[in-house]
């Protein structure tokens, strides 16, 4: 090619759909591409797909819809279309949108390159699915979106059988990497800037299973806290039936293990939990609640919640309150059922009616935000260390203010100081006001911490490779309260 071909990842779903997709950014520029300055149109579009949720289907096709006139116009425009819907589809894409170029699955992303290469050559599309992993993620090269901050994985895949999900005939069974690979890919990330790290599976707190060590997860945490510079350690999303009590000693016991946790209620309803094939009860799961908040009293507990599952009745619903009301949550991602063809769930009988389905989510949006604000308000007058963050920030200029995040996640908009921080630095800020979803503090945040994530972004601005990227962006199925929407488990 005589000169550079630019490229666009589009994410949809979740936290490990984000991670791929920095994957396969790093796989296109190894291979000679380049990133597409922001409102050019690229040469190459790849969209990373997510089947969670119906209107992904509706999003995915429409995007490609409206590429149709615009590849007319720009000859050579190749677009790629991967990730947990492609997995799915297969050669469905092609037949409804004959213009795709390239399709790919979860278990190939490595083979994108060569794809579109075959594709450009051959002048046909070029489709190759495989059923089983064969390398995994986390050893292909990468183009982080954050100087600071960076997704780990630890597993793929989930050993489950929840009927209304159906991510493990996409992502297949569990498959956990050595923990030397894992604390080998974070202490190379520390020495790159990177301060925080997202520990990433389909059912984190199952790892080790594979290789038959129960306790894998809490001791993966443990070794996390003895990385010198790490100093944020997250982890999502764990399994209310495998929550051990050795995990909460980890997280209680390890300092850079923030207090904060994120498990996936679905409903509060034991009967409904026990047709979900979700191995646990409610009481199990606010027991374990209870066990968190005895040795870490401030944690922030979110969660998922399914609202319409068939069958669920007025009583059902009554249990989910409930539950929320003694969770006392700090804000949850609520969905409205839709059936997923391929699950169980697609084929019950008693759908619940759609206009039941939005009032009982109102119902339950207006509890978690109540709740949420509550909470949010119990934190007025405390000061918390913020992570400056960089995208989320810069949102007013009129009050100067920067955002950050609290080691619970909470989202803090602060004043700076006299001296501005970072994205990567480390502040401290008084909490002056409380809303459901972000704080804010309008005291000139203290305690500036330079850090070696404010460096690195330095150096990545200087490189002109800061700022809103162009992709890859997450577009989530549900309201997003904190962070991205969440891996099901």
């Amino acid at each position: 090619m005589s000169s550079a071909r630019s490229y666009e990842v589009r994410t949809y779903g979740c936290q490990m759909n984000v991670h791929d997709s920095e994957r396969l950014s790093g796989l296109l520029e190894g291979a000679g591409y380049v990133r597409a300055v922001e409102g050019n149109q690229a040469d190459v579009v790849v969209f990373n797909t997510c089947a969670v949720r119906e209107n992904a289907d509706n999003k995915l096709y429409g995007n490609l819809g409206y590429l149709k006139p615009i590849k007319l116009t720009h000859p050579g425009l190749q677009i790629a279309v991967g990730g947990c819907l492609a997995q799915k589809d297969r050669g469905e894409i092609t037949r409804r949108a004959p213009w795709v170029d390239v399709v790919f699955g979860t278990h190939n992303m490595g083979s994108l390159p060569a794809l579109l290469e075959r594709a450009r050559v051959n002048a046909e599309a070029q489709i190759e699915i495989l059923e089983s992993l064969e390398t995994f993620p986390s050893t292909l090269p990468t183009r982080r979106e954050s100087a600071y901050a960076a997704w780990v994985a630890i597993s793929v895949g989930c050993n489950n059988t929840c009927t209304f999900c159906i991510v493990p005939a996409l992502r297949g069974r569990e498959k956990d990497r050595r923990p030397g690979d894992i604390l080998a890919e974070i202490e190379a990330l520390v020495g790159e800037g990177v301060i925080e790290v997202t520990l990433l599976g389909q059912n984190v707190n199952a790892y080790g299973v594979e290789f038959g060590d129960r306790q894998a997860f809490a001791k993966l945490l443990r070794a996390c806290g003895g990385i010198d510079g790490l100093e944020r350690v997250r982890f999502t999303s764990p399994h209310p039936a495998d929550f051990t009590d050795d995990v909460i000693a980890a997280m209680a016991e390890t300092p850079n293990v923030m207090p904060q946790l994120h498990m996936p209620l679905q409903s509060g309803s034991d009967r409904l939990l026990k047709i979900m094939r979700r191995s646990y009860r409610a009481e199990r799961y606010l027991g374990i609640i209870d066990r968190v908040r005895a040795v870490m009293p401030d944690a922030a507990i979110t969660t998922d919640i399914i609202i319409g599952f068939p069958g669920e009745t007025d009583a059902d619903f009554a249990d989910t309150l409930e539950v929320v009301r003694r969770s006392r949550f700090a804000s949850a991602f609520t969905f409205q059922y839709s059936p997923r063809p391929g699950t169980p769930a697609a084929t019950f009988d008693d759908q619940v009616p759609a206009d039941v389905v939005r009032e009982r989510y109102r119902t339950l949006s207006a509890l978690v935000e109540e709740i949420a604000w509550e909470e949010n308000q119990r934190l007025v007058g405390t000061h918390v260390e913020l992570l400056v963050a960089e995208g989320e920030g810069r949102k007013d200029r009129a009050t100067r203010r920067l955002t950050g995040r609290a080691p619970d996640n909470r989202l803090v908009h602060f004043t700076p100081g006299a001296q501005a921080p970072r994205p990567g630095d480390l502040v401290v800020a008084e909490i002056t006001y409380a809303a459901p979803h972000h704080l804010v503090s309008d005291i000139s945040a203290t305690g500036l911490r330079r850090t070696r994530a404010g460096d690195a972004w330095d150096a990545r601005q200087a490189e002109g490779s800061c700022g809103v990227p162009a992709g890859p962006q997450a577009d989530g199925a549900g309201p997003v309260l904190l962070g991205l929407p969440t891996m099901r488990a």
